[in-house]
């Protein structure tokens, strides 16, 4: 598995992958609507053409925000390489912290965020009822039966920069 710019890679995979994964590249959360195929990011890529994983992020106000990251591939490292190749890229441009919005119903991702050092800093109730008046396709219930209403703000501050 290589980590490698999503620049490097062919646009259509990229497209093809988060269509896979999300039923669109658009991603909408409460700080904007995204086309994750059009932000900088870093994906895993097996057998040089398979993606395994894939993050995507942006700068503002000396931040980095995390948009999307997926790993299709469970407990090999790639989420967590990917996270590490993102959090040095921030360190890189000078930020002072990575952040990043989740969903109440995603405790996979509040685990695996919080083991690495982040903290929920606020919590946006029924803020998921916003972003499906711009993407309806977005579930009401997670497949284990959690509703998804609300969002969660999750910080890691970058000290050492």
């Amino acid at each position: 598995m290589n980590i490698v710019p999503t620049k490097q890679l062919d646009r259509a995979l990229v497209n093809q992958f988060f269509t896979d994964h999300w039923g669109s590249p658009e991603m909408v959360v409460s700080t904007g609507v995204y086309h994750c195929n059009e932000l900088d990011g870093f994906a895993a890529v097996e057998n040089g053409q398979r993606i395994v994983g894939l993050i995507t992020f942006l700068i503002r106000e000396n931040e980095c925000e995390i948009i999307s990251l997926d790993s299709i591939v469970e407990n090999q490292g790639i989420g967590s390489a990917l996270l590490r190749a993102a959090e040095t890229w921030a360190r890189q441009q000078r930020c002072a912290a990575v952040r990043l919005i989740t969903t109440n119903d995603n405790l996979h991702a509040l685990r695996f965020y919080q083991k690495r050092g982040y903290q929920i800093v606020n919590v946006f109730p029924n803020a998921v009822d916003k972003a499906r008046q711009i993407k309806p396709s977005i579930p009401f219930m997670s497949p284990d039966g959690i509703p998804i209403r609300d969002e969660l703000l999750l910080v890691k501050r970058l000290d050492d920069r």
